[in-house]
């Protein structure tokens, strides 16, 4: 069994809060294929409640993110224009070892940053 597993979290930097009701999806890319994986969307603290890719589905490979950044920031009411400047956030990256991945995602309406945390 994969001890390895994937967990995810959204911080609101225009408004230095957790960003709480972000729908995220999580897809397993493959060479002319696109699987999903799972949706979920975030807690109050901007976390999902459960790793979004717990030990008994991980697999070494190349995933994608999909952050619903523009649902969001419209109900927070940070965005009026359509269509706005960011709208569905993509972050491919590979999960390579057997252990514990983060991949939070820091979000203005205007900007983002991404890392590898812990």
């Amino acid at each position: 069994m994969a001890n390895g597993y994937l967990t995810t979290h959204v911080l609101d930097t225009a408004k230095g809060q957790p960003a709480a009701g972000l729908k995220i999806s999580l897809f397993r890319v493959t060479i002319g294929a696109t699987e999903a994986i799972a949706t979920m969307t975030t807690n109050s603290d901007g976390r999902t409640d459960s790793p979004i890719l717990p030990s008994d589905q991980f697999l070494s490979g190349t995933y994608e993110l999909l952050f619903h950044a523009g649902d969001y920031l419209r109900a927070q009411g940070s965005i009026t224009q359509d269509p706005p400047f960011l709208d569905i956030i993509p972050i491919r990256f590979g999960l390579s070892e057997d252990v514990h991945y983060h991949v939070p995602l820091l979000l203005s309406p205007y900007g983002y940053s991404t890392y590898r945390g812990s």
